[in-house]
């Protein structure tokens, strides 16, 4: 797993986006919402971030056709990728406390 990762700051706002709820999954609709990043720009943040370790991803259970539509891919932050926002939120904020993205 590689730790250099690009901190651009569409991946900064990916990052804020999730956590928000640091527990909770998201499926990639739901995070494009959240930062206003298109799937272009969103995809690839997202499958750098899971190579590096800092995400978890699984697919949805079910079958399409019981859900009615594709299956959804549910991304969640993983104990490394939290370490490593906190890591960053000590380095950025004066406190330490909470993430600080200008």
């Amino acid at each position: 797993m590689s730790d250099d990762i690009r901190l651009t700051k569409q991946t900064r706002r990916v990052l804020s986006a999730i956590l928000e709820r640091p527990f909770d999954r998201f499926s990639g609709a739901e995070i494009s919402k959240a930062t206003g990043l298109a799937s272009g720009s969103l995809y690839p943040i997202l499958m750098r971030l899971e190579r590096a370790g800092w995400l978890h991803s699984e697919w949805e259970a079910g079958d399409p056709k019981a859900l009615g539509r594709p299956r959804r891919r549910y991304y969640k932050l993983s104990a490394d990728g939290a370490r490593h926002c906190r890591q960053i939120a000590s380095e950025f904020s004066p406190a330490g406390e909470g993430l600080v993205w200008a």
